[in-house]
Formats: C-alpha cells, structure tokens, sequence
C-alpha cells in the first residue's frame, strides 16, 4: 500500500567531509529509490553536523584573513549547508532514479524554520558546533566574536550555541505543492534555518534546530504515514551495553513514555530521535515512526526489522 514517508537522514548517511559525502548519498539514494520504487511517496530530511561545522569554521578563518570581511551569521551557515548537501543529495537520487527508468523530478527546498524567542534553550546554549581548541584559541574566539565556549569532555572547548524547538516550517505550502504535484522534496536540512518572526520579518536566529524534532513537525504538516529517522543502529535498545539488554522491535507511544522517564536513552543521542518518533506517533491514530539502519528502511516500512512505534 502507498504510503507517504518523511525520512531523516543522520550524519552516518552523508559523510563527514565533501569526499565522503559524495560516496555516502550514493548508498543512500540507493535505499530511498527503493522506497520510490514500492511506490511509497518519499520527503527527506537531513543533519548537517559536521558540514555546518566546517562552514562556521571557514567563515571565521576568512574573517581573521580579511578583517574587513564580518563575521558569517551561524543562520547564513545553515543556508550553505542545505544547498551543497541538497545539491549532492538531489543528482544522486536523480542519477539513481534514471538507472532504474523511474522519471520523477527532485528539488531541494531551502528551508526556514521559526523557533520562539524566548524558548529556554536561547538562555542555555548546549548544541556544539566546530571544531575543537585550546583554551588559547577558545579565549581568542570568544572575546572577539562574542561566541560562547565551552569544554567538551576533556577533548579541548567548542563553540555551543542554542537548540531551540521547530514552531514552524515556513515554506511547508511550497514543500506540499511538489508533493502534492508528484515530486520528490529534500526540505528542512539541518534542522531548518533557525528564524525569528517580528511583523512580517524573519531574522536568521544563532541556533541549531534537532533536525529530528523539525523532521517530526514536517511530518506533521504533511499528514504522512511514518516518521524514518535513520541511526547508526537497527533497532533502539533499553539497557543499551547491560547484560540485559534488549533490543526494541514494536513499542506503543506509553511504553516508549515510559523508557524515556526511565532514562534509557542518551542525551544527545537516542533520546532526541525517541522524542520526535513519539511526538509524531501521538499526533494521529494511523501515524507510525520507525527507527533503523539506513539499509534497513524499506524492511522496517514492511515491519519486519527496526523499532516501530505507534499509538
């Protein structure tokens, strides 16, 4: 049966530079045209970790090059990173579309996401982002740039900024009209572009968005039928490294509740992914998440492998 399916991707299907992202979307448009191939209507999500990251990095070292060049605001940055890994990740499901004879056009949308001024997070920045320094170097950048720094579990001080939750998908109408008309969307990569809304104006925000909780609302905007959000593991597991532990395959919305208060999940890690798969599970009776290995997509679609969760 044709479902719609909003998949996002993590950092494990896109690589960690420019060389390894051009080898890694190639295996991933592979498991997405076969989603498309079932004739499942397919949106996809992406981080962009480490690719922000770097362009955060390089517009600081352009500026300390040239002091007449201003520092890049950390918004402009999610830009750039959703346009170079939308435009790897569109040719690649392209090229692997044509291979297979299925003509279907693919766009990637520049997305914005509003997110609340004073959500708490603006007040407790706990995302990092960049590369790691010294004490030094962290000093440097923080009375010169006004950056909050902040050591990172004995591997030297990154920048942290803000982790607000997604309010809004400002051009979900433009990303319902491509699926509505048939094509296939790459839209809200990295979480969104973090904006403000004063009037009519939006203002880039210095923030990173979960791309796993932005994902969980375009989901919801466009009535899909499952939440995919790809890991570095097949199934979640609750006592994760114990001799107990246990490998989840089907999980309703409660039980899930319940090993979140338990705190079975990592910070940072699987907790976020959990959160957004039950957000968008509770949000409809015929809504369900699924949790798995890139490769492992369209078996979990079929429910044979990964953890589903629905109501």
């Amino acid at each position: 049966m044709k479902k719609r399916i909003v998949i996002a991707l993590g950092g494990n299907a896109l690589g960690d530079t420019l060389p390894e992202q051009m080898i890694a979307v190639k295996t991933t448009s592979k498991a997405i045209v076969d989603l498309i191939e079932e004739g499942h209507e397919v949106i996809v999500s992406h981080g962009n970790g480490p690719q922000v990251g770097m362009i955060n990095q390089a517009m600081i070292e352009l500026s300390r090059v040239d002091e007449s060049q201003p520092n890049t605001p950390l918004s402009v940055c999610v830009a750039m990173s959703q346009a170079y890994i939308g435009y790897d990740l569109q040719n690649a499901i392209r090229e692997e579309l044509l291979n297979r004879n299925i003509h279907i056009p693919v766009a990637t949308m520049v997305t914005q996401v509003r997110v609340d001024p004073d959500d708490p997070a603006f007040k407790n920045p706990s995302k990092p982002i960049g590369r790691f320094m010294t004490k030094e170097q962290a000093d440097i950048v923080a009375k010169k740039y006004g950056h909050e720094m902040r050591e990172d579990a004995g591997r030297g001080y990154r920048r942290v900024v803000a982790s607000p939750k997604p309010v809004e998908i400002v051009e979900i109408g433009a990303i319902k009209a491509l699926v509505e008309a048939g094509q296939i969307v790459i839209a809200g990569g990295g979480g969104g572009i973090p904006v403000t809304l004063k009037g009519n104006h939006l203002k880039g925000a210095s923030a990173v968005i979960d791309k796993d909780f932005a994902s969980c609302l375009m989901a919801r905007e466009l009535n899909a039928d499952y939440l995919v959000i790809l890991t570095a593991v097949e199934k979640v597991a609750i006592h994760f490294g114990k001799e107990n532990e246990q490998w989840l395959s089907h999980i309703t919305v409660n039980e899930a509740k319940k090993y979140i208060s338990e705190g079975h999940f990592a910070p940072g890690s699987m907790l976020p992914k959990v959160e957004a798969a039950v957000e968008f599970a509770a949000s409809g009776d015929n809504r369900t998440a699924l949790i798995t290995l890139l490769e492992k997509s369209k078996d979990g679609i079929a429910g044979k492998t990964g953890t589903l969760i629905s109501k």
